[in-house]
């Protein structure tokens, strides 16, 4: 079992982020918070991969579907199709923007990374994320916008929901030896027993 401290995550930045030259702020704060950047890489993400990478089954797209009807049905509008039909659609809106442009790629590391991670991203539409999360300081995409717009959420940032996610999204995009072992001085400050030898 890997120290806590080696704990991984995945992080994509999406296509949003980059055409909004956010790339360095988002960064930033992660690297401020005391996470390690283990693997990094940018390209043009593929439908193929995205496909690897969401893996969604059934029960997931009506899960989405389901928030999707309670949406419509709060703002009064008609509802058209099945629950996992709207969930799927959530899927093809994702890919079709995830396919639109480049996309950064990432790995962290760090005690609680995954948790941590999720914590500063803040909740998946950006209107209703606190303040000091990304995505209530840097967005103000909503449910409703992107509906009516028949689109995804534009969102910046793709994160791992768990550790099992995080390990498996990480192969998707990532060989083994791209991941990086080494260390940064600042970990012993973060992680290290006895710091008592900092005065001379």
């Amino acid at each position: 079992m890997k120290h806590p401290k080696k704990e991984r995550t995945l992080v994509i930045l999406k296509p949003d982020t980059i055409q909004r030259s956010l790339v360095g702020d988002i960064i930033q704060r992660f690297e401020k918070v005391g996470l390690k950047l283990t693997a990094l890489k940018m390209s043009i993400a593929t439908e193929e991969k995205l496909l690897k990478h969401y893996k969604k089954n059934d029960e997931w797209f009506i899960e989405k579907g389901s928030k999707v009807i309670e949406s419509l049905k709060r703002e009064n509008e008609t509802i058209e199709k099945q629950a996992i039909d709207y969930g799927e659609d959530v899927i093809n809106g994702l890919i079709k923007f995830m396919t639109c442009g480049p996309v950064v790629i990432m790995v962290w590391e760090g005690n609680k990374a995954v948790s941590i991670i999720k914590k500063m991203v803040g909740g998946t539409e950006p209107i209703t994320s606190d303040v000091g999360t990304i995505r209530g300081d840097y967005t103000l995409d909503s449910y409703k916008l992107a509906n009516l717009d028949c689109r995804a959420v534009r969102n910046l940032v793709h994160c791992s929901d768990s550790l099992e996610e995080a390990d498996r999204e990480a192969k998707v995009w990532f060989d083994e030896e791209e991941i990086l072992n080494y260390r940064i001085i600042s970990e012993q400050i973060l992680y290290d027993v006895n710091i008592d030898g900092i005065k001379e």
